[in-house]
């Protein structure tokens, strides 16, 4: 299902890289984390190349709900107690002029991408005090925010934290346009990394310095990302028919969600997000929620886009934006934005660019990836857990589902020899299947009905039911054919 972004925008086509080429940088993922890198690093003039392995824009960036703000849900008053408020401070102001640099990119480049100058809300049905609390952790760092119980939500609250000053936008079209001076080669899949030589299938790049910034990294080794992050999923609705909404808004509460509006020409909408869960754990019925939701809401509303994002969450919501690792040098990586992708994409772009070209940034240690505290420990114990659960899966009796048993429409994995495949009967009868484990670290599989996909719930891995990597960090498709 295509987002509303990619609906209203259109993005011309790159070359796929052929030959060699050498360069002082080269930027792995074009999405707006990497587009951004790879603009500031050239207006520094540093050379600079993307690789993309689809088109710019496809991936995360194309589904996010396209806040800009420094408010990230209940952030600060956990910060404080964490990491103490002088770090607190650092990831305040640095997200916080994040916000600032979009809003100087879109005025001095006359970027048109619907922007919308917007207060952003955290909202609260029932626990008014924890809102207070992040409400005081917040004028603390000097952050314009205050306790309000009137908003634009077609629901009453118990209160919400207003920032001011804060922004939405339509981020495909204000990437193409930030795209547009680059040199990017779409279609070009990184198969590996050694020291300065980046793979390709259709060349090689050498390059003194390295930024994975394809959302989760895919080297498994040095850095260990898989084993300090895991992937959540959340669902999204463009509305019609539901109003005026200048606001966007954020809910603290279990199960409550996202709204944010948006002007097209011609009418109003409203993105309506949630449902969110990690990756691989979904049993169905996310979509059929929010239409729900949305319905109750306005009962006259018209569904104009669907679609899904993916999140990369850390052990402790901070980022992992700096070197990749110290066993790899001139290797950078940005990771991990949870639900804030585009703010933390312009950190990132900001961070990383000064960590090239030798430039001092406060905010280093706040995002380092090489950062690990006891506060982190039981993240990294649940994180175990589950990865241990889905190693262990592939190895308990068989699925207790035949394929003769699947109706059409349905996905599941069934018996297969001694083991398991996953099997999908599309509507018109036709059986696809695929290996049950996912080819990254062998975890078995879970079907997401919503999506017709087979998903990893370790380390967030995705295919399409004909067994086609939707998204990694797994490299390999997993279709079967019958002999």
């Amino acid at each position: 299902m295509d987002s509303i972004w990619r609906k209203i925008t259109h993005n011309p086509e790159r070359l796929a890289l052929s030959g060699h080429i050498q360069t002082e940088a080269a930027v792995i993922g074009g999405g707006m984390a990497g587009i951004l890198t790879a603009f500031f690093l050239q207006e520094a003039g540093v050379k600079t190349i993307v690789l993309e392995a689809g088109h710019v824009g496809e991936g995360q960036t194309g589904s996010t709900t396209a806040k800009i703000t420094a408010q990230h849900g209940l952030i600060y008053d956990g910060l404080i107690h964490s990491q103490g408020k002088e770090k607190a401070a650092l990831y305040a102001r640095a997200n916080s002029r994040a916000v600032e640099d979009y809003r100087s990119l879109v005025q001095s480049r006359n970027i048109q991408c619907r922007w919308l100058d917007c207060p952003a809300y955290l909202y609260t049905r029932c626990k008014r005090d924890v809102v207070e609390n992040e409400v005081r952790a917040c004028d603390g760092l000097g952050l314009p925010v205050t306790f309000v119980t009137d908003t634009q939500l077609p629901f009453p609250v118990a209160g919400a934290a207003k920032m001011e000053g804060q922004a939405c936008f339509s981020p495909l079209e204000f990437l193409f346009n930030i795209a547009g001076e680059l040199t990017v080669y779409e279609n070009t899949e990184v198969k590996r990394v050694e020291g300065k030589v980046i793979t390709t299938a259709g060349g090689d790049v050498t390059a003194e310095h390295i930024v994975f910034a394809g959302h989760f990294p895919f080297i498994n080794r040095p850095g260990y990302y898989f084993a300090r992050m895991h992937q959540d999923r959340s669902y999204c609705l463009a509305l019609s028919g539901a109003g005026h909404m200048e606001g966007m808004y954020y809910g603290m509460d279990e199960g409550d969600y996202s709204f944010r509006g948006l002007r097209l020409e011609d009418k109003d909408l409203v993105i309506l997000g949630g449902c969110n869960h990690r990756t691989g754990a979904n049993e169905g019925g996310r979509y059929e929620r929010l239409r729900n939701s949305a319905r109750s809401y306005w009962p006259d509303c018209k569904e104009e886009a669907a679609w899904s994002a993916q999140d990369c969450m850390t052990l402790d919501a901070v980022p992992y934006i700096g070197r990749f690792s110290p066993a790899a040098p001139g290797w950078y990586v940005a990771t991990g934005f949870g639900k804030w992708g585009m703010s933390h994409s312009m950190v990132a772009a900001r961070l990383l660019t000064d960590l090239i070209t030798g430039k001092e940034n406060p905010a280093k240690e706040v995002f380092t990836p090489s950062r690990f505290g006891w506060d982190a420990a039981e993240s990294l114990a649940k994180q175990a857990g589950c990865t241990i659960k889905g190693y262990v899966g592939k190895r308990n009796a068989t699925g207790g589902e035949h394929l003769e048993d699947l109706r059409p429409g349905e996905g599941h994995l069934v018996e297969y020899g001694n083991g398991k495949i996953g099997a999908y009967r599309d509507e018109s009868g036709t059986l696809h299947l695929v290996s049950a484990r996912c080819p990254h670290l062998g975890c078995e599989l879970t079907w997401n009905p919503d999506e017709k996909s087979w998903d990893c719930p370790c380390h967030g891995s995705r295919f399409d039911y004909e067994g086609k990597v939707l998204d990694g960090p797994a490299q390999e498709n997993i279709g079967l054919r019958w002999e």
